[in-house]
């Protein structure tokens, strides 16, 4: 509740009414089907704002979300200068794509063309469309290969529930892997417990005792 009078008010639409009795600046409210709200409670007079207070909290929610959320970025990845490009590096470009789509971003994936390479087109098409074949586990393509000048390009963007998907998988093959590694690990160690019980075993066995046999003595001869 406003309790200082007089107050600065503005109206619905944005418009200036000027400095005007708190009692005047509610009826004006109700009478709108509107709200007054004390938006500068720190300034004389304060400034209040004839608005919907539920629609304005709404807006200002939507408004700290959107704030909180990462924004998505188009990324691009070239690849190479020329459609002659090795397999090795062909990898790890979709490597990086791949990175990129988990992330949340788009990413455009470009092939250029290289003098007389123009003639033969269709080597970097089916090359960018193997890209999407193999990234079509977590995205899915918002432009088919287009040509812009001398290169070709397509546009894949993250399916959320796809890259939900694929991140649990991998979280379950590491738990695994780090589970196999333990006991691998277990059972390579020497079991001592019962190393040392043979070792006892063995030393509880008495001695056995060699008797060597004495020669029998031969009787003196008689004269």
């Amino acid at each position: 509740m406003i309790r200082i009078t007089p107050i600065r008010v503005i109206g619905a639409d944005g418009e200036q009414i000027g400095v005007i009795e708190t009692s005047e600046a509610l009826k004006m409210a109700i009478d709108a089907g509107l709200d007054l709200v004390e938006i500068s409670p720190d300034t004389r007079p304060p400034v209040c704002k004839i608005m919907d207070y539920g629609k304005f909290k709404y807006e200002q929610s939507k408004q700290s979300k959107n704030k909180g959320a990462k924004a998505s970025e188009l990324k691009e990845v070239r690849l190479g200068r020329s459609v002659k490009i090795d397999q090795h590096d062909v990898e790890i470009r979709i490597n990086q794509a791949r990175r990129f789509l988990l992330e949340g971003h788009k990413v455009l994936i470009t092939q250029k063309f290289k003098g007389r390479e123009m003639a033969h087109r269709e080597l970097g098409i089916n090359r960018l469309r193997d890209i999407k074949d193999r990234l079509g586990d977590i995205s899915k393509c918002e432009s088919e290969p287009r040509w812009m000048g001398p290169q070709a390009s397509i546009i894949l963007a993250p399916d959320k529930a796809k890259c939900e998907a694929y991140k649990r998988q991998q979280e379950k093959a590491e738990k695994a892997a780090k589970k196999s590694a333990a006991q691998d690990g277990q059972s390579s160690k020497p079991n001592a417990p019962a190393q040392a019980q043979g070792n006892a075993d063995i030393s509880a066995v008495p001695p056995v005792q060699v008797t060597t046999p004495t020669p029998p003595q031969s009787a003196p001869a008689q004269p």
